[in-house]
């Protein structure tokens, strides 16, 4: 898939293929830094060099790039994002093994926010307890001390 740019001063050309990693790194909406730490984890693999050394990006290694990113908007794990990759690739896959990995990350995104919440009760009932006064009695502080917090007037 080819877009047009508009370089200074003339008309549209096609974006050629390969690019370089800084070029890559913009169409997929990640860093440099973070596309070299998803080669070191094997989540991108076979990039080509130059005989400089540079890698050279491919259309379907952007494609790959923003697969991870949109698994990673979503809360996967890079060991579950390896296995979505792995699926992704594999035309001959089940699309059951793809809904199961998601119910799994759905099953823990409920745990956190559960935690998050209970969380969130705590510290709401700490601030209710603080006067938010002058005086230095503080309940939020006493409990982050592992103190108990005073009874509330």
């Amino acid at each position: 898939m080819k877009a047009a740019v508009q370089p200074a001063g003339g008309a549209p050309r096609a974006l050629a293929w390969p690019v370089s990693i800084g070029e890559a790194a913009r169409r997929a909406g990640v860093s440099a830094r973070m596309v070299r730490h998803y080669e070191s984890l094997g989540l991108v693999a076979g990039v080509a060099r130059t005989d400089s050394g540079y890698r050279q990006y491919t259309a379907a290694d952007v494609h790959g790039l923003r697969f991870i990113r949109r698994a990673r908007d979503l809360g996967f794990s890079m060991e579950e994002i390896a296995g979505l990759l792995a699926l992704w690739q594999d035309r001959s896959r089940a699309s059951s093994q793809v809904k199961r990995i998601a119910q799994v990350h759905i099953e823990d995104l409920n745990e956190r926010i559960a935690a998050m919440q209970a969380m969130q009760r705590s510290l709401q009932t700490l601030v209710s307890c603080c006067h938010g006064d002058e005086r230095p009695d503080c309940p939020i502080l006493d409990d982050l001390a592992g103190e108990p917090a005073p009874p509330r007037h």
